[in-house]
């Protein structure tokens, strides 16, 4: 399946997704069988060092990650990675494996590129693949599951990356996923219901060390939006938060970061 991701210069992720109406492919854990990612959009100023964007390669998300800096890619993946483990926990590894196949499927290399001089390390996220394949529960594989969560931290530290521009990017990316996965009150695509859950999250982890005048401020809002998702994993309720109430948050955050 066939992903773009185009560049709007002057406008963020969701102010590009509101004004060309642009859906998502069906994602990760929506449909059995398919692979896809929503369609990513960013502003120039967002995109940073990553440059112009092209499309990506039939089947998966290389070129769109192509397009991101290193310190996004990272992010962007630990985005994926956080909602894989998050729902693994919750029993849920049917719609967990599509998430954790990304720091280790060739679909995702692009996501990876450069991570390497970071520290990554495959082997527990190659381990916890075996375990998903086996049908081993969460519990039995749990220092794996902790082993990959600590590479991806470990890989953020050595990054040395801003904290703001990492969270203007997460909040950016969040919102344009949510809104692809909500469709009249309820979640038609729950990959990207998942992913933007990620996002938040791996937001909310880099905030805990946020210096700026406005931090705890951030992370309150950031934990507010993450109890817009019910429990502890992104599993699609009946009746979703509107995308409105999510962009909302993500402004406040934008607002209050320096």
């Amino acid at each position: 399946m066939k992903v773009e991701l185009k560049t709007w210069a002057g406008l963020g992720l969701a102010t590009a997704l509101a004004g060309a109406g642009l859906a998502g492919c069906s994602g990760e854990a929506g449909e059995a069988g398919e692979n896809g990612e929503a369609a990513q959009t960013a502003s120039a100023g967002e995109m940073g060092e990553g440059g112009e964007a092209g499309e990506s390669g039939e089947g998966g998300e290389s070129g769109e990650a192509g397009a991101l800096s290193v310190e996004q890619r990272l992010v962007f993946m630990a985005g994926h990675v956080e909602a894989g483990l998050a729902l693994y926990r919750a029993g849920e590894s049917e719609m967990a494996a599509p998430h954790l196949m990304h720091p280790v499927s060739e679909t995702h290399a692009g996501e990876r590129a450069g991570l390497d001089a970071l520290g990554f390390d495959p082997a527990p996220f190659e381990s916890v693949s075996a375990a998903l394949e086996a049908g081993q529960g969460a519990r039995e594989i749990e220092p794996q599951l902790a082993a990959a969560e600590a590479n991806l931290a470990a890989m953020r530290a050595a990054a040395d990356a801003d904290g703001v521009t990492q969270i203007r990017f997460l909040m950016d990316t969040a919102v344009a996923e949510y809104t692809v996965a909500i469709t009249e009150g309820a979640v038609t695509d729950p990959a990207e219901y998942q992913d933007a859950w990620g996002f938040v999250k791996v937001a909310r982890d880099i905030a805990e060390t946020l210096d700026a005048p406005k931090a705890d401020a951030i992370r309150e809002t950031l934990d507010e939006m993450l109890a817009l998702w019910p429990n502890d994993a992104p599993i699609a309720p009946d009746a979703p938060a509107e995308p409105g109430q999510i962009s909302a948050l993500a402004s406040r955050v934008m607002l209050d970061l320096p």
